[in-house]
């Protein structure tokens, strides 16, 4: 009887043990998970700023050549305002005022195509190509920043690593999403003169 009793006291504690240890495991994996959330966020955020600041040299550039455009530079100036005074908030709630401001970004580099002047300065063309290698690392840190929130997601969201989820407090990360505004519009698709006319 007692060799039966330290068999399942050995079993237990084997038992005990695997569990406290998986327990480490699993927890050791949220805290690599969440640092790379946010080690990730940071990326995308040092992307947004740069755009942030990018915005008052495109003002410049294009009030010089096409100053009765002031609308369109408002709606420019107040979107970046907008959005670099929520820098501190959370992913999900910052999606807005980012959309805002690429969609002005966007709209203003459309309306400077109808000043040929501007479109040939070496300034425009240069903060053209500035504004658009930015955007595409904005996509690009996006990607990689709700990759990592996926992964994190999910292991918050699967048994048994929720239950070590919810013991220990991590809780579900925010996507960041913005609709790439050049995507959005097809482009124009000139045909020409049917064949044979």
């Amino acid at each position: 009887m007692t060799g039966v009793a330290a068999v399942a006291g050995l079993v237990a504690g084997v038992l005990v043990v695997s569990i406290g240890l998986s327990v480490v495991v699993m927890y050791n994996r949220f805290v690599r998970q969440r640092t790379l959330v946010e080690e990730s966020w940071g990326q995308t955020d040092v992307e947004l700023t740069r755009r942030h600041d990018l915005v008052p040299n495109l003002v410049r550039t294009v009030e010089a050549y096409a100053a009765h455009e002031r609308a369109v530079l408002t709606e420019l100036t107040q979107a970046r305002e907008a959005a670099r005074a929520h820098r501190a908030d959370a992913p999900d709630a910052r999606q807005g005022y980012e959309q805002s401001l690429g969609g002005a970004v966007a709209a203003t580099m459309v309306r400077a195509e109808a000043y040929p002047e501007l479109r040939a300065s070496d300034g425009f063309l240069h903060l053209q190509a500035e504004l658009t290698d930015t955007e595409d690392r904005i996509a690009a840190a996006r990607r990689f920043y709700n990759g990592n929130v996926r992964a994190y997601n999910t292991r918050v969201a699967t048994f048994p690593s929720n239950l070590v989820a919810g013991a220990f407090g991590f809780r579900r990360a925010d996507f960041f999403e913005l609709a790439d505004v050049r995507a959005a519009s097809a482009p124009a698709v000139d045909p020409g003169p049917p064949a044979g006319a």
